[in-house]
């Protein structure tokens, strides 16, 4: 982590806005010949006194399968910390297109309850630019603090690829990774997604990401169909979890496969206890239950 001063931005910035401008940004770069660099810019951007929307957690709760709760689930809050990290990847000397950028893994720390009548900290910065097999990865974190005291309520770790866009003296093929063997045991649910589910999910967490939201947008970014939003998939598998998980929480999910809407999807969790008896972990795996190609994979355990 930087640490230099944080950018303080009076409130959080508009989500379409962002995009609006990679856009721009992506065309002017084309237009001009520039080259990407080899650093991430330095510093972060942080937004204080943040305060949830009741109607929009309602609207969130109802959307992934969470139960009704003055509670924040873990993948609102990524959505609420969401428009912050963007804006650093939206930065003029951010090296990557923001646009077409593919979610790799997202890692969460949890650390307590969060009252939606809480104020909170957002602060995100991006770090660790390296080499992939198809591109360039980097991390984005975000970290919640409650503004009363300072406390660290929940801090995320997002892992994206700039698809195509290499580092120089990246050797490829020591940078791709070993694809793992799936066989799909037996689900526990299945999903149904109807072809507007990336627009439902853009409505509660501000994301309008155009390959989400329909064939044409999507395509207009190289991909055949609208797909899924990786964290709608991930937080509807925490809903599914459910309330076996205690309040301090570690989550993690590896996305491996794009889900392309419509689509059905099929899941299986296993739930761990302890001797006692008391919850220690659920791990989940999601994947077409047509051709049984992997989605997703992750696991929720106790701190």
């Amino acid at each position: 982590m930087s640490t230099e001063q944080p950018l303080i931005l009076g409130d959080l910035p508009s989500l379409s806005k962002l995009y609006v401008n990679a856009a721009a940004t992506a065309a002017r770069r084309r237009m001009l010949g520039l080259q990407a660099v080899n650093a991430l810019p330095q510093g972060s951007h942080e937004v204080r006194g943040v305060q949830a929307d009741v109607g929009n957690l309602t609207a969130y709760q109802h959307l992934v399968g969470e139960s009704a709760s003055d509670v924040l689930p873990a993948g609102f809050i990524h959505a609420l910390a969401f428009p912050v990290a963007m804006s650093v990847l939206n930065r003029d000397d951010f090296p990557l297109p923001l646009l077409g950028m593919i979610h790799l893994r997202n890692q969460v720390e949890h650390l307590r309850a969060v009252q939606f009548s809480e104020l909170l900290d957002i602060r995100s910065w991006a770090e660790d630019m390296r080499g992939h097999r198809a591109g360039t990865q980097l991390d984005v974190v975000a970290e919640v603090r409650s503004s009363s005291d300072g406390a660290l309520l929940w801090r995320g770790v997002s892992t994206y690829l700039a698809k195509g866009v290499f580092l120089p003296g990246v050797d490829k093929a020591a940078a791709a990774a070993a694809p793992r063997e799936f066989t799909p045991p037996a689900p526990t649910a299945v999903w149904q997604l109807g072809v507007d589910t990336g627009r439902l999910y853009a409505a509660v967490s501000g994301d309008f990401n155009p390959i989400h939201l329909s064939v044409l947008s999507a395509k207009a970014l190289g991909l055949r169909r609208a797909i899924a939003h990786g964290m709608y998939l991930a937080s509807r598998a925490l809903a599914d979890v459910g309330s076996v998980k205690s309040e301090a929480f570690r989550w993690n999910v590896n996305f491996e496969a794009p889900v392309f809407l419509p689509a059905r999807v099929a899941l299986e969790i296993r739930t761990l206890h302890s001797d006692s008896g008391a919850w220690e972990a659920s791990d989940y795996v999601a994947w077409n239950p047509r051709g049984g190609r992997r989605h997703f994979s992750g696991s929720v355990t106790a701190l």
